[in-house]
């Protein structure tokens, strides 16, 4: 009941994160905008969720995880809301800011996992938890799929609103509620509200740079401003008692392993395939690059892909278990970076595509259940959701760079030929940039110790 209970809410935070790719090129066409100002409705969230997945994991620790959770989805729907009334890309993109703050919502469901349940049980616990983003994320395209070709996209963020709901009432009713251990560490919001906005301000510089040119003032001021702030950003963390990240736990070796290979991971396929898979099923056959299907038959090649990954989570698990997380993590790379190479030659077919997609959500499986399962082998219970809570800080903020980046360079390439919609060279470099974190991420991964004894508090 409780492992049920706990994906039932998980899918809210991958629903939240992964439903708006589909509507990407239907904003696009509805506000006459370009793929760099849409994609904000990507990275506002993704940067208030690695703020919020910092702050709450500590809270959650401290006064009751269930308690958190509780906070969080009533914050999510209220966000899904004020994008459903919204008639700009603004309003999308403050509605989408406030759900960010479901990015807290899996490292707190990984803290109760461990909370509740038998040590022997915790590792395949946490990749079905895990696991079920990829389901939800694949779902969560076929239902905005659904949406835009039958309703509108205001109706993506009310179906969200009302799962947010929803899911509130499984954790207040259902949920085993503890008693808050009371955890002395205090939360560091100096440094949660600094930490966004710096990274916020960077991506705004890069992003802004093809029109504004590297020159301007306002290009400068943003990215050598964000620079500045998270320069000082990690001096004050290393001076904080209580930091929302413990730059100094980098110097464990497995630990800072982990969170490099996250970033390395995020920042490339893992950040980057998911908003351009939609791009490539949606955009028209007369674009330099697209097969012109519809959202709802996106939706559905997506999401039924995604389900040969989710059936590969219990398995990601047991290799856990029997020979360590590294080993799955590596897996899971190989077929992302697999993956990412097979989009460059094979985007101009259905079939090349749905090969595309399965190697994506079986790699996604692996990799996104393994990331969890090696943090839990290197900390104690008490301080999983603070660490598990940072690893997903550094994915959520990795996703988001490598979204803008993405993006930046699909909106340059179309600029650059005098062209509406994004060209092959831009897919070339994109397909590059994830190759590379791919390949980055093996690294990282191979220098990591073989382990699989959870740590002891």
């Amino acid at each position: 009941m409780i492992i049920a209970v706990l994906v039932a809410v998980e899918v809210i935070s991958a629903f939240e994160t992964s439903m708006v790719f589909a509507a990407l090129p239907t904003f696009i066409e509805e506000f006459d905008s370009d793929a760099a100002t849409v994609g904000w409705a990507v990275t506002a969230f993704l940067l208030v969720a690695a703020a919020s997945a910092a702050v709450c994991g500590r809270l959650g620790d401290m006064y009751g995880r269930e308690r958190v959770l509780v906070v969080l989805l009533a914050a999510a729907a209220i966000g899904s809301f004020v994008s459903a009334i919204g008639d700009s890309i603004s309003s999308i993109i403050i509605g989408r800011a406030i759900q960010g703050v479901a990015g807290a919502i899996l490292p707190l469901c990984i803290g109760l996992a461990r909370e509740h349940l038998p040590v022997a049980k915790v590792p395949v616990a946490i990749a079905i938890i895990s696991g079920s983003a990829v389901a939800a994320g694949s779902a969560s395209l076929l239902v905005a799929g659904l949406m835009l070709d039958h309703a509108s996209w205001h109706m993506i963020f009310v179906v969200a609103a009302v799962y947010a709901v929803l899911s509130l009432l499984l954790v207040w009713f259902v949920l085993p509620w503890r008693r808050p251990t009371g955890a002395t560490q205090q939360v560091d919001y100096v440094g949660t509200l600094a930490f966004a906005p710096a990274i916020g301000a960077i991506l705004l510089g890069i992003n802004k740079s093809g029109a504004w040119g590297w020159s301007d003032p306002k290009t400068l001021g943003l990215v050598v401003g964000g620079l500045a702030v998270l320069a000082l950003w990690v001096q004050w963390e290393l001076r904080v008692t209580d930091p929302v990240i413990n730059v100094r736990m980098f110097t464990d070796r497995k630990i800072a392993l982990t969170m490099c290979a996250t970033l390395a991971i995020a920042v490339g396929p893992l950040g980057i395939s998911t908003m351009i898979i939609p791009m490539i099923l949606q955009s028209p056959t007369t674009a330099p690059f697209g097969l012109g299907i519809s959202p709802t038959d996106a939706g559905w090649l997506s999401f039924i892909g995604s389900m040969f990954g989710f059936v590969c989570t219990p398995l990601s698990g047991r290799i856990t278990r029997a020979v360590g997380s590294r080993v799955a993590m590596l897996l899971g790379t190989a077929l992302f970076t697999l993956s990412s190479a097979m989009m460059l030659v094979l985007h101009e077919t259905v079939a090349g595509m749905v090969a595309m997609v399965i190697t994506v959500s079986i790699g996604t499986a692996f990799a996104y259940t393994a990331l969890p399962n090696l943090i839990v082998e290197a900390v104690p219970e008490g301080n999983t959701s603070e660490v598990t809570g940072t690893n997903t800080v550094l994915r959520m903020a990795g996703q988001g760079i490598g979204t803008s980046i993405a993006t930046t360079l699909l909106a340059s390439s179309a600029a650059a030929a005098g062209s509406a919609a994004p060209t092959i060279s831009g897919l070339n470099m994109v397909g590059g940039l994830m190759i590379g974190g791919g390949l980055l991420t093996i690294a990282f991964t191979l220098l990591i110790r073989r382990g699989t004894v959870y740590a002891k508090a």
